[in-house]
This record gives C-alpha cells, structure tokens and sequence, in this order.
C-alpha cells in the first residue's frame, strides 16, 4: 500500500524559508481556541444585550493593534448608519448578512461571503432572521463606533463579495498547487513572501493531513465545516467546528484530519504554507 501525498503549495510566497525557528517545546508557539471554549462579551459593553455579542480570538479590539473577532448579532438585526474609524474585513460563519449603503436595496451574503468596510464610509449592518455569527478583523484598532457627521473617504472602495462569486484555483489552473480537490481563493493582501494576505481554503470531505507553515504569522479561523485537530503542543485530539481558531508564529504543522463536510478555513498569513493530505 502506498502512501499517497499531495501539497497544496499557495502563492503567498514563491520561496520557502529554510531557516525558520524550530517548534521550542519549552516556548508554545501555537495557540487553539475551540468555539466551545469562547468567552463572550459585547462590542458595546454599554448597551448590553442590545449590542451584538462579540470575543476577541487574538489581538485586543479596545487597543492600537490588530485583532481578529467574533461578532455575532441578534435575529433580524439592523444598526443605525454609523461610520468606524478605522477599516475592518468580514467574512459571514453563520446566517447571512447585509452590509452597505443605508439607501441600498439588501443583498444577503450567506456562509463563506466576504467584504471589507473602508473607514469614515457611511453604513449600515443588518443580519437575517437567522441565527448569525461573522468575523471581524482590523489591522490596527481601537475599533470604534462613530456618527455619520463624523464620516470621511480615505480613498478605499469597499468589497461585498458573495460566497458564489468566488473564484477557486487548483492545480488545474495554478502550477505551484498540485493538491487535488483542495482549492484556494485570495481575499486581500499581497502573494508576495512576507507580505500578509487573507485567503480561504476548501478542503474536501474526508480529507486527513497536515497544514505546515513557517510563517511568523499564522491565524486559522474555520468558516463552515469541522474538523478534528491535533499538534505538538496539543495533549488530545480537538473537535473545531464553525468560529474556532488555531495559529502559529514559527515554523509548525497543524494536523487536521476527519472532515465530515467540505470546510472553509480562512488563513491570515505572512509566508507560504502547504497542505499535505495522507
């Protein structure tokens, strides 16, 4: 019996690093937050529950620094216009989601859907009458909220793309990915190696492998799907399923294997990485 590997090997970067720092045992370099484990709080804590619940996965959403978060809003939820003072990205885990012009007709973005919303730009959020979770992620912060009288153009355009309007690559039309059945798309960011980039990755069902990275920068959040995860530096086997999150800052492999559907997993990264299934 053979062994049969394939590597998905993403246009983040053109060259691997062979220097990268080995996993130290002594020093984690990899963290893992199960949706079960989440403690939940508010994005306006002084509204209480008549805000959108929100947890911050990494970073801190009150600070200058850049965070990844859950946002998850009330059935039939729809805010004022209001602006924010810095620009964030969003990609829809649960439900559907509006996000745009106050005076635009709603087009629901279902699971998988992405878009990014420019600072100082005049908006509205609304949610469906469905359960409904996102997440959220800035590159610098505090991620507040402001008045329309406050707003400005900082020259970005949004993006609202739906889950159906995606673009996958494989092998087929991508030569350095040659891993069947699994497929990437870029959201944002550069292919260059160093430069950070969002994309999402579609495993197949039944796909058993490994994710190795050497990024400095690794966040993996699992859009739809589940999977079960292990690593180095986990002591059992983990079951994530829709809103978990796993990362790593040195060279590492992340082990993921019984998936039951086909599952999104979106990736901030700094460096090439690979998927090798077995």
């Amino acid at each position: 019996m053979f062994l049969k590997t394939t590597i998905l090997t993403l246009a983040l970067s053109l060259n691997c690093i062979s220097n990268a720092a080995p996993v130290n045992a002594s020093k984690p370099v990899s963290k893992l937050v199960p949706a079960a484990d989440i403690n939940w709080g508010y994005l306006n804590p002084l509204r209480g529950d008549k805000s959108p619940g929100a947890a911050d996965l990494w970073g801190d959403r009150t600070k200058n620094v850049a965070t990844g978060m859950l946002v998850k809003f009330n059935k039939g939820f729809s805010s004022p216009p209001h602006i924010h003072n810095i620009s964030y990205r969003g990609v829809v885990i649960k439900g559907a989601m509006f996000n745009g012009d106050p005076n635009a007709k709603s087009i629901w973005m279902p699971t998988g859907s992405f878009w990014t919303q420019p600072a100082g730009e005049n908006h509205i959020t609304a949610a469906n009458e469905s359960e409904n979770l996102i997440y959220l992620e800035i590159d610098s912060g505090p991620y507040l909220v402001k008045s329309p009288a406050e707003q400005f153009d900082n020259g970005e355009r949004p993006i609202n793309l739906h889950q159906s309007n995606m673009v996958w690559l494989d092998q087929t039309y991508m030569k350095p990915i040659v891993g069947q059945d699994i497929e990437i798309t870029l959201l944002w960011g550069s292919p260059k190696s160093g430069s950070l980039a969002g994309t999402m990755l579609k495993i197949p069902a039944g796909f058993s492998g490994v994710i190795t990275t050497p990024a400095t920068e690794f966040k993996a959040i699992v859009i739809k799907g589940e999977i079960d995860y292990q690593s180095t530096e986990t002591a059992s086997t983990k079951s994530l399923t829709a809103g978990s999150y796993f990362s790593s800052t040195s060279q590492f492999k992340h082990v993921i294997s019984n998936v039951k559907e086909p599952t999104l997993v979106y990736v901030r990264s700094n460096q090439m990485y690979q998927v090798s299934s077995n």
